[in-house]
């Protein structure tokens, strides 16, 4: 990521950006911070990412001490969530890409205490507001929906992530993941429509997701 006088003007708006330079100076107190403000959001994208709560709990704690690793190398380039989650998603495809087969879909209760909901169910009310209306279970639901992200592409899936449970733009979006924003905007389209295609039979028939799609 290229840092110009712009980038680092914005960035220095983000309080975050703030405390990673406290931490930058030798703050454990800033790290701290840091570390509370985001252990439950990082685990979360990174559970639906992976597939795997342990996992992703492994992965956070990767993801800070390469944070604070790097320390004295950060520039404020960006928002800090922008650079955090550009680490998480460098970390997250590693994992998926080191696994010698093909992940077992996970369709025990977890706790999903971070998302309190929210993010599903906005996400499931945008696909099925078109659909025949169905009597489903809240918990079936949730399910469902996690397996329709699941058929998604590694890149689609963490645009989709990115967007809704982090309200990240298309410009910090696509600094985490190294594209343009007309790019995000394409990926973010393809991702919908291909959400609203698992999902139907789904919501009209009960039929669960299962089609993948690549990239």
């Amino acid at each position: 990521m290229v840092v110009t006088e712009s980038s680092t003007r914005r960035a220095l708006r983000d309080p975050d950006v703030h405390l990673m330079l406290e931490v930058r100076e030798g703050s454990a107190v800033a790290f701290e911070q840091l570390v509370a403000r985001y252990q439950d959001r990082l685990v979360a994208v990174l559970d639906h990412l992976v597939g795997d709560r342990d996992q992703a709990e492994d992965l956070a704690q990767e993801v800070f001490l390469r944070v604070y690793r790097s320390r004295q190398r950060y520039q404020p380039g960006a928002k800090f969530a922008t650079w955090l989650f550009t680490i998480a998603n460098n970390a997250a495809l590693n994992a998926l890409r080191s696994r010698a087969r093909r992940r077992e879909v996970n369709l025990a209760a977890r706790d999903s205490g971070a998302f309190r909901g929210s993010p599903l169910d906005r996400m499931l009310q945008a696909s099925s507001s078109q659909m025949p209306a169905r009597q489903f279970d809240k918990a079936e639901l949730r399910a469902n929906v996690r397996l329709a992200l699941e058929s998604l592409s590694e890149r689609q899936r963490m645009a989709v992530l990115l967007c809704k449970f982090e309200g990240m733009s298309y410009t910090d979006i696509a600094q985490a993941m190294d594209l343009t924003p007309k790019a995000v905007k394409s990926l973010l389209a393809r991702a919908r429509a291909n959400l609203r295609e698992v999902l139907a039979p789904y919501l009209e028939e009960g039929h669960r997701p299962g089609t993948e799609y690549d990239e």
